[in-house]
């Protein structure tokens, strides 16, 4: 990775009056991870505050289900309820030794602006939090959380009234106010250095993945699945696994099913574009214009995927695939039935994948699963009475 970019992808694709801002932000990030004191506050506030390092856990019946061990690495027992929370952690923490007084966010399923709120109360900063209409609605709850922990929530009303249209806004917002704000970006995209940053901050998943496997099993896996939306949680478990042998499995969201056009797999529908300021893969129309999306899971519900993923994708190091709203709902079910964890729905994605894969006995799977089901309470009785009707 050279000035940002992973082969011909990311980069910085922004005014220039932003420029600025990303240098500031790319130099005190370098310098943060030459300080000692950084690390060790930063360390305090995952171990102590978030409530790393999280558990490795062996799901048995699901293991039964598939025909080889399977594990959950389980981000949901995280403060807040997600991996979000270590990247905002880190981001708060940087933004408050560059002497910023305010954050801002963006956020689709809430879990990220949840963690930012909480984040920004943790160390004193002033946050407002902007956040897509249809996903104000469909994530009710957590917008409540995010108020009561003293963060603006700002509702978005243009495009779609999704995350796309919340980071747009939330981008517009620190032009007009980077000398005194930082922008906590909640995925592995956007102009450099935020890529690389998101990575940093949540590449905490994979080692301690390699450190609690290999004190399991006695040997690395040989399958890696987790859901991508942006694709933190899983550029988080897959960078330390990018010298092995794994095998590495991101899935996006199928929605309605690809043939219908209504789903966010940008692999599968998409081709390279510019889209908030870095270069991916991007829905879009022949003209270039940003296609809508769809998912049943507002996290995953996104035009584009960071940068990184697109180059892995190219090279052939990691796999792309998907699963649909259908599939995903009934992992949901399955994982909660079966083994009384209730995930996300983004997570439930990754779970839906391992139940239609073929696995030998001897193959050792670990499933991220990214964060909890609470907020998607409402989002699954409105699917179960539409299927009951």
């Amino acid at each position: 990775m050279q000035q940002g970019k992973y082969g011909e992808y990311g980069g910085r694709f922004v005014p220039e009056l932003l420029v600025p801002a990303l240098e500031e932000l790319e130099a005190a990030l370098m310098d943060a991870e030459k300080d000692p004191i950084f690390k060790k506050e930063l360390d305090t506030l995952l171990r102590d505050f978030a409530g790393r390092p999280t558990p490795l856990y062996l799901a048995k019946k699901l293991s039964k289900r598939l025909g080889c061990k399977v594990y959950l690495k389980r981000e949901d027992l995280l403060h807040t309820g997600a991996h979000k929370i270590n990247n905002a952690l880190g981001q708060a923490l940087l933004a408050k030794k560059m002497g910023k007084k305010r954050i801002i966010a963006e956020t689709g399923a809430g879990q990220h602006g949840v963690a930012t709120a909480a984040a920004a109360a943790c160390l004193g900063l002033e946050c407002e939090v902007y956040m897509g209409e249809l996903d104000m609605q469909r994530q009710a709850v957590n917008v409540q959380k995010m108020r009561l922990l003293g963060a603006k929530v700002t509702p978005v009303n243009t495009g779609a009234r999704t995350l796309k249209d919340a980071v747009g806004m939330a981008l517009r917002d620190w032009m007009s106010s980077f000398r005194d704000t930082h922008y906590l970006l909640g995925s592995a995209l956007g102009p450099h250095p935020y890529p690389e940053m998101v990575k940093s901050f949540q590449r905490v998943i994979g080692r301690e993945i390699k450190e609690q496997i290999q004190a399991k099993e006695g040997r690395l896996p040989t399958h890696l699945l987790a859901c991508v939306g942006g694709g933190s949680n899983a550029i988080g478990m897959f960078a330390d696994f990018l010298d092995t042998n794994a095998q590495m499995i991101g899935i996006e969201a199928g929605g309605k099913g690809i043939a219908t056009g209504e789903h966010a797999a940008r692999f599968q529908g998409g081709r390279a574009g510019i889209f908030h300021g870095f270069k991916s893969y991007v829905l879009q129309d022949k003209d270039g214009q940003i296609k809508e999306t769809h998912s049943i899971s507002a996290g995953l519900d996104y035009s584009a995927i960071g940068p990184e993923h697109a180059f892995l994708k190219d090279t052939g190091r990691v796999k792309y695939e998907s699963s649909s709203d259908q599939e995903a709902l009934e992992a949901f079910h399955l994982l909660s039935r079966e083994e009384g964890i209730i995930p996300a729905l983004e997570s439930s994605h990754a779970v839906a994948y391992a139940l239609k894969a073929k696995f030998s006995e001897d193959d050792l799977v670990v499933i991220n699963l990214s964060g909890r089901g609470d907020k998607d309470m409402d989002t699954v009785i409105a699917n179960e009475d539409k299927r009951n009707i």
